[in-house]
């Protein structure tokens, strides 16, 4: 008789008996952060410092957004001015260049923006509430020149 699947479901009972943690993936809003793993398996949080650490992690990378939003913001601005002071007939090639690097960075905040909200869609409220409170200091510091009101749909 072949007993070898009970011996890979001991193997597998004694992991889990041994510590072993797994990401827990809730789709219900919860304040639990037992098993938390934010976006990656390797960012799990397994201790106060760690989840403290991360919640500051989440702030930045919220507040950090908001830095990127700016600075694109800036380069629109100065390639803008940049144009309006070369001859007519260079205005395309470097129009071209400068619509090039601006779409670049159109990914770059698309991407960002995606990741903020699958870190948010970890639906605890921890985390939820950090990725809130960066997007406002984010704001406090660098969306002066910007309305309140957001024109991207999922962040």
């Amino acid at each position: 008789m072949d007993h070898s699947h009970h011996h890979h479901m001991e193997a597998a009972a004694d992991m889990s008996d041994a510590g072993m943690d797994m990401c827990s993936m809730n789709m219900l809003f919860t304040w639990n952060t037992k098993n938390l793993c934010i976006v990656f398996r390797s960012w799990h949080v397994r201790s106060t410092a760690g989840l403290i650490i991360s919640l500051l992690a989440v702030v930045a990378l919220g507040a950090g957004y908001e830095a990127l939003r700016e600075g694109i913001r800036r380069y629109e601005a100065a390639a803008a001015r940049r144009a309006e002071t070369i001859p007519r007939q260079a205005q395309a090639e470097v129009n071209k260049r400068a619509h090039l690097i601006k779409a670049a960075l159109y990914g770059i905040q698309n991407f960002y923006a995606f990741m903020i909200m699958l870190i948010f869609m970890t639906y605890n409220g921890w985390v939820m509430l950090s990725v809130s409170f960066g997007a406002f200091l984010g704001y406090l510091f660098f969306g002066g020149s910007t309305p309140a009101t957001k024109e991207t749909a999922c962040h």
